[in-house]
């Protein structure tokens, strides 16, 4: 079972019949790329996602730009693909899995273990020598069986209740640039919740947009100055949710288990004035 990354070799190694892999590929500015790239050559028989219809829920302008979907909509939906209890999930993605580890994220939450990111996403599968196809595959629907969850997130409320009495440590996945409040674009707010730390999710990645490897990931988690030994005394946060799980993923990967995810992150947190704000480094 694969429950963290995938390479290309071994995921087409993969039998058929207990394997579906997810399609997660999307850009920001752009919503419909995703569903364009899908339909132009996809990995044989993947299953597309689209971030905000199938891994959001509804906004409401005060939980974030990506807000987790319903749990029992996204079951319906995954178990309408055919998600089972036999079945090895792999997302993948062009984008350093950005998107992929939010739909590895959220299957873990649901209790699915055996779900995994393809190292280097679509690139080190067609670099690995394999091909991609238009064909469509027919979902082959079950019923999906929530389970107890291997991940925990925390609320926006905790994380105001830990600014008098902290309890775990922040680390937010944006750029460094970002975090400081220079060149904001994506929220109205430029800055950074107070007290957090700044690892961006790109520094887990290699020149290749591989991750790097669990040692080396190991080392520089352990290295970062403030980062609790204790893992679960993490919570990883960055502008929606998103790309904070590639740093949960990594974390995971290095053997570091345990840290959680604040889901609203910054463009939550930013959305209410009396919420302080911290700038710079």
């Amino acid at each position: 079972m694969h429950t963290t990354l995938i390479s290309a070799s071994e995921l087409a190694a993969l039998p058929p019949a207990h394997t579906l892999l997810l399609d997660c590929r999307f850009q920001l500015a752009d919503s419909g790329y995703g569903a364009r790239a899908y339909a132009a050559g996809h990995l044989p028989g993947a299953h597309y996602l689209h971030l905000d219809a199938d891994l959001s829920g509804p906004k409401n302008g005060r939980n974030g730009r990506h807000p987790l979907p319903d749990s029992t909509a996204l079951g319906a939906r995954l178990g309408a693909l055919g998600v089972g209890e036999n079945i090895q999930v792999v997302a993948y993605d062009d984008a350093g899995g950005m998107f992929a580890a939010r739909a590895w994220f959220l299957l873990r939450r649901l209790g699915h273990a055996a779900v995994a990111v393809l190292d280097g996403g679509v690139a080190a599968w067609q670099q690995a020598g394999f091909s991609l196809t238009e064909e469509v595959p027919l979902p082959q629907p079950c019923r999906f069986k929530p389970a107890p969850a291997l991940n925990a997130i925390v609320d926006v409320d905790a994380v105001l209740a830990n600014l008098a009495q902290p309890d775990f440590v922040l680390v937010d996945a944006r750029s460094p640039e970002r975090f400081r409040g220079m060149g904001e674009s994506m929220d109205p707010v430029g800055g950074h919740i107070p007290g957090a730390l700044n690892r961006c999710f790109l520094d887990n990645l290699g020149p290749d947009g591989g991750y790097l490897p669990a040692a080396q990931l190991a080392s520089q988690w352990r290295a970062m100055p403030g980062l609790p030994a204790d893992s679960r005394a993490v919570v990883h946060q960055c502008g929606s949710g998103v790309t904070a799980c590639v740093n949960l993923l990594a974390m995971e990967h290095a053997g570091l288990g345990g840290s959680r995810l604040y889901p609203g992150s910054w463009s939550e947190w930013c959305s209410d004035p009396a919420r302080p704000v911290s700038s710079g480094t």
